[in-house]
């Protein structure tokens, strides 16, 4: 992959992890529930998009990739519980983990036939 892609990658990430944060910190809106534990699928399926996207700016990061994922999901609910309309669970921190925890080997048996 050519340096000037990576580098725009590099800079997509920060964005949206930014937009992210930003985001998780505004007022829950009011989504309709289809599925019991719907946040928790929503949080597993966006730390795997948050891992794909860091992956693809920093190929041979994995580990890096998932502790620093780790932290911001850590930073981001100590952050929603110091807010007066939002709660900080340890459960979306799960959820975070269990969506890096499953998406990361496959990442990286991707990158090993490479």
């Amino acid at each position: 992959m050519p340096a000037t892609v990576r580098q725009l990658l590099r800079l997509l990430f920060v964005i949206v992890l930014l937009a992210v944060f930003w985001l998780a910190l505004l007022p829950a809106p009011e989504v309709p529930r289809l599925v019991a534990w719907q946040d928790k699928i929503e949080h597993a399926v966006l730390f795997a998009a948050l891992a794909l996207l860091a992956l693809a700016a920093w190929p041979r990061q994995a580990l890096r990739i998932a502790c620093g994922l780790l932290l911001y999901g850590a930073a981001m609910e100590v952050a929603q519980a110091l807010t007066a309309h939002r709660v900080g669970d340890p459960l979306d921190w799960l959820a975070d983990a269990t969506g890096l925890l499953v998406l990361l080997p496959f990442a990286r048996r991707r990158h090993d036939r490479l």
